[in-house]
C-alpha cells in the first residue's frame, strides 16, 4: 500500500507544479507582450489619460502685392475653453463668460457642465475680452492666444483675396490656391493631470511652438487695384448697373494687377450681404446661396456673349488665312440676309461702301458676317482651338468657367454669321482678354495669373511660380496688323472715347443683349491696351445691365480712359509722337 500512495503524491505534485509553471508562462509571455510589443501603445493610453492637449494656431502667411503692400495679415486674437473638473465655481464662471463673451446662458452653461477633458467655449475672441477674462483667474477657464485673418483694406478685392474659416483655412480666391503655402503647422500645449483629471501644478507644460506660413507675393498692385474700383463704382452708380467687372494685365506675361468685381464685399465680415436683403423669411439653403452669389468673381466664374469685342479674334482669324486684305472693300446696306434671317447692323441706314479697316471701326456686321462666310466653319471651329478658347486659361483662382461653344455639326450659316460678331455662344472675361493678349503680343498664348513667388517670414524666397505659354497662336505679321486695326478703333472709330492724347492706345468696343432675347438688358464692353506699338497693359471693362444710353463705345470706353490716364503714368508708361502707319501686306 505504501509505494502505491507514493507514486500517487508524486504524479499529484508534478500535475500541480506543470500547472503553476504553465500559469507562470503564461502571465510571463503576456506580461512580455504588454511591456514590449504593445508598450507603445498602452504608453500612448496613458499620455492621453494624464495630458491634456490645447492647440495652438500658427500665424497664416500674409499676402503681398506687387507694390510691397499687406493685403492680407493677422490678428491676435484669443480661444477661451474651459476644463469641468477644475472649475470651482461654476455659477460664477457662468454667469462672466455670458457677460464677457456676449453669448447666451443655455449655450454656456451646457459648455460648463459637459463631462470633458476640455470644452471650447468661443473663438477667434478680441484681445481685449481675453485680456479682461484673464484679469478674473477665473479656475478652470483656459485662455489661449490664437490667429484670426485681417483684410487692412476691407473689400479690396474681394473676390480675388479670398477670405478664411474659423480654423484659418482658406474658403475661396488666392486664400483656398494656395493654402499649402499659407496655412502654416499649428503647435500645442501640453499639461500633466492626475487621475482625476485635475492638472497637477507642478508638473508645469510643455510647448510645441507652430510654425508661420509661407507669404505669397502676387502680381496686384494695390494702387491700380483702387483706380479700378474706383472707376468700376462710378461706372455702377451713374448707369444703375447690376455689376461692373474690370480687369487689368500685362499681356506679354500674363500678370493681372487688378481684378474689380463691384460690388465687392468686407473680407472681414464675409458672411454678412453686402445688399439689403430681408433673409428673416429664407431658408439657410437659401441664404447660402445669396453668399455664393456675392462671393462670386464674374471675370473668372461667370460666362457672357462677348459682341463685338469678339471681332477682333474673327479679324485675326480672316488674317491668319489670307481671306481678307486691309483696303478690299465692303457693303453694308443696314443688314445681311442669312438663310430666312435678316441680321442687322447697329447703323440701321448702313455704312455703305466701306473698307475692311473701315469695316472694323465702324463694328460693322454685315462686313464680319461676310468675313465668316470666307473663313467657314471648318476653320472657324479650327482657329477657336489654336487660339486657346475651347480650354479653360488656368487662372490662379478656384472655379473658372469653361467656354460654351457649338458642336461644329449644329454650326449652320446663321450660326456661323452670329459667331463672326460674338454672339450665340459665351465665353469668361479672362478668356477673351487672355485671347486678345495672345493676338497683340506677337502671338504668344499666356497664363494669366496673380501668384509671383513664396517668400518665408524674412523675405527669403522659397519658390518662384512658373506659368506654360504657347508660342505660335498667330503670326508676328497677324499681331502687327492686328495692333494697327485696333489702334484706328480708338483713334478714329468707335472707341475714341477712350482716346488720350500722347498716347498709343488701341482697343474694341461692344455691345451685346443679355439671354433671353428682348429683355431690353445689355452688356456694355470695351477692351484697350497700350502702348499700341508695343502693348505693355491690357484693360477690359464689362458693364452689366446698365440704365439708359447702353453702347459701349459711349459707356464703357470712357472707363479705360479714366483707368488709363492713372495707371500709365504709374507704370512709367511715357506719352509718345503718334504714328499709325499702315502696315505692309
Amino acid at each position: 500500500m505504501y509505494p502505491k500512495c507514493k507514486t500517487y503524491n508524486r504524479k499529484k505534485i508534478i500535475l500541480i507544479f506543470t500547472c503553476c509553471l504553465l500559469g507562470v508562462c503564461v502571465l510571463t509571455g503576456r506580461l512580455v507582450k504588454l511591456m514590449v510589443f504593445e508598450s507603445v501603445y498602452y504608453q500612448e493610453l496613458a499620455d492621453d489619460l494624464h495630458e491634456r492637449e490645447r492647440s495652438i494656431k500658427a500665424a497664416r502667411g500674409k499676402i503681398i502685392d506687387a507694390s510691397g503692400t499687406v493685403l492680407a495679415t493677422n490678428r491676435t486674437v484669443c480661444t477661451i475653453s474651459v476644463v469641468h473638473s477644475q472649475i470651482k465655481e461654476p455659477e460664477r464662471v457662468i454667469e462672466v463668460l455670458c457677460r464677457e463673451l456676449e453669448l447666451p446662458e443655455e449655450t454656456v452653461r451646457k459648455r460648463v457642465e459637459k463631462y470633458s477633458s476640455i470644452e471650447r467655449i468661443k473663438t477667434n475672441v478680441e484681445k481685449e475680452v481675453g485680456d479682461r477674462l484673464r484679469a478674473y483667474q477665473l479656475e478652470g477657464v483656459k485662455i489661449d492666444e490664437d490667429f484670426k485673418r485681417y483684410y487692412p483694406y476691407g473689400s479690396l478685392a474681394s473676390k480675388v483675396l479670398g477670405f478664411t474659416g474659423s480654423d484659418n483655412q482658406g474658403i475661396i480666391g488666392l486664400e483656398v490656391v494656395y493654402d499649402q503655402y499659407l496655412q502654416g503647422i499649428n503647435g500645442t500645449i501640453l499639461t500633466q493631470t492626475d487621475a482625476r483629471g485635475v492638472e497637477i501644478a507642478d508638473a508645469g507644460e510643455e510647448r510645441v511652438e507652430p510654425v508661420a506660413g509661407s507669404d505669397l507675393y502676387i502680381s496686384l498692385d494695390y494702387n491700380i487695384q483702387l483706380y479700378a474700383q474706383q472707376a468700376a463704382l462710378k461706372a455702377l452708380e451713374q448707369k444703375q448697373a447690376t455689376y461692373v467687372s474690370i480687369l487689368v494685365m500685362n499681356p506679354r506675361n500674363g500678370e493681372i494687377y487688378a481684378c474689380v468685381n463691384v460690388p465687392e464685399f468686407d473680407l472681414n465680415d464675409p458672411f454678412t450681404l453686402n445688399v439689403d436683403v430681408d433673409t428673416s423669411g429664407l431658408t439657410d439653403q437659401q441664404k447660402q446661396d445669396l453668399l455664393n452669389q456675392m462671393w462670386r468673381n464674374q471675370s473668372i466664374n461667370d460666362t457672357y456673349e462677348p459682341g463685338s469685342t469678339f471681332k477682333t479674334i474673327t479679324a485675326a482669324a480672316a488674317l491668319e488665312k489670307g481671306v481678307v486684305s486691309l483696303n478690299e472693300t465692303f457693303s453694308c446696306p443696314g443688314f445681311r440676309m442669312v438663310e430666312d434671317r435678316r441680321i442687322r447692323c447697329h447703323k440701321v441706314g448702313g455704312h455703305g461702301t466701306e473698307t475692311f479697316v473701315q469695316g472694323i471701326m465702324n463694328s460693322c456686321n454685315p462686313v464680319f458676317i461676310d468675313i465668316g462666310q470666307r473663313i467657314g466653319v471648318d476653320d472657324f471651329c479650327g482657329y477657336f482651338q489654336q487660339f486657346g478658347l475651347l480650354s479653360k486659361t488656368g487662372v490662379d483662382l478656384p472655379g473658372e468657367a469653361g467656354t460654351i461653344f457649338h458642336k461644329k455639326e449644329n454650326i449652320g450659316p446663321v450660326e456661323l454669321a452670329t459667331i463672326s460678331f460674338g454672339q450665340s455662344f459665351q465665353i469668361t472675361p479672362i478668356q477673351l482678354a487672355t485671347t486678345i493678349s495672345s493676338i497683340i503680343n506677337g502671338g504668344t498664348r499666356v497664363t494669366p495669373h496673380f501668384g509671383v513667388e513664396i517668400r518665408d517670414g524674412e523675405g527669403n524666397l522659397l519658390k518662384k511660380l512658373a506659368y506654360e505659354q504657347k508660342e505660335g497662336i498667330v503670326s508676328k505679321e497677324t499681331s502687327d496688323t492686328m495692333r494697327y486695326l485696333l489702334e484706328q478703333v480708338v483713334a478714329e472709330g468707335g472707341g475714341h472715347k477712350a482716346y488720350i492724347e500722347g498716347y498709343r492706345i488701341g482697343g474694341k468696343t461692344a455691345t451685346s443683349q443679355t439671354l433671353p432675347r428682348g429683355t431690353n438688358k445689355y452688356i456694355s464692353s470695351f477692351v484697350g491696351f497700350a502702348p499700341a506699338d508695343d502693348p505693355q497693359v491690357l484693360a477690359m471693362a464689362i458693364i452689366h445691365n446698365p440704365q439708359g444710353i447702353y453702347y459701349g463705345g459711349t459707356i464703357a470706353a470712357p472707363v479705360i480712359q479714366d483707368i488709363f490716364s492713372n495707371i500709365l503714368p504709374y507704370l512709367g508708361i511715357e506719352k509718345s509722337e503718334v504714328v499709325t502707319e499702315i502696315p505692309i501686306e
